[in-house]
C-alpha cells in the first residue's frame, strides 16, 4: 500500500484492492485523529482534525497491519425494483443468461456498498457471486432518470437523480437514494447491505 500526504491534514492511501480499502476504512475511521474517511475503488482518503505535517503519521499508517476478514453484513436496505429496463435483454445476451436468470441473479443474493461517488448518493454496489459484470455502454445516454437500476463493469448502482450515464439499465425503483432533508441524506453508506426485490 502507498501512503501520500494530501494537503496539510489529509492522507491518500492507495491499496491493492477493494477488500484492503474497506478493511483500512473500518480501522482508520475509528481513529479519533481522523474526522473523515472516504473510500474509493482502490484508494482511501482520511482527513485529520489538525496539521499532520512532520508528525510521522504517514509512516505510522503505512506500517498499520491490515487483516482482511469476512465482515458481518452492515445495515440491510431492501430496494424494490421493476425489472423493465431498456438494456435488460442486452445484459442477458452479454452474460449468456435469460432475462429471467438475470433478474434471479440480481435478486438472489445481497450486494455490498463499497463506496459512493459520481453524484450525491450514487453508491457502488458489489456482488461478485451474481455473475453480472458487463461493460458500460459504448455511447452514454444524455439523461438517465432518477431511480434507474444499472450495471456497469463489476458494479451495480441506483441513479439517485437524473444525470448522464453510461451504465446498462435493467430496471427502476422508487426508493429515494438521496434526500437532502434526510439525515444522512444518502440512503446507503459504505458497508450497507442491499437486497433487491422484484415487483411488478
Amino acid at each position: 500500500m502507498r501512503v501520500m500526504q494530501a494537503g496539510t491534514n489529509a492522507l491518500l492511501i492507495e491499496c491493492e484492492g477493494q477488500e484492503q480499502v474497506f478493511a483500512l476504512y473500518k480501522r482508520l475511521r475509528a481513529d479519533r485523529r481522523f474526522v473523515e474517511a472516504v473510500p474509493g475503488d482502490r484508494t482511501l482518503l482520511v482527513v485529520a482534525d489538525s496539521d499532520i505535517r512532520d508528525t510521522g503519521l504517514v509512516e505510522e499508517v503505512h506500517a498499520t497491519e491490515i487483516h482482511v476478514t469476512a465482515e458481518p453484513p452492515g445495515p440491510v436496505v431492501v430496494v424494490k425494483v421493476r425489472y423493465d429496463g431498456p438494456d435488460l435483454a442486452e445484459v442477458a445476451e452479454l452474460t449468456g443468461m435469460s432475462v429471467r436468470e438475470v433478474v434471479d441473479a440480481h435478486t438472489g443474493s445481497a450486494w455490498t456498498t463499497q463506496f459512493l461517488g459520481f453524484s450525491p448518493g450514487f453508491a457502488y454496489l458489489a456482488n461478485p457471486e451474481a455473475g453480472l459484470a458487463v461493460p458500460r455502454r459504448e455511447s452514454p445516454r444524455a439523461r438517465v432518470p432518477a431511480g434507474a437500476v444499472a450495471l456497469g463493469a463489476a458494479y451495480c448502482a441506483v441513479y439517485p437523480m437524473a444525470t448522464p450515464g453510461g451504465w446498462r439499465l435493467i430496471g427502476a425503483t422508487d426508493a429515494p437514494m438521496w434526500d437532502p432533508r434526510r439525515d444522512p441524506p444518502a440512503l446507503l453508506a459504505p458497508g450497507s447491505t442491499v437486497v433487491f426485490e422484484a415487483v411488478t
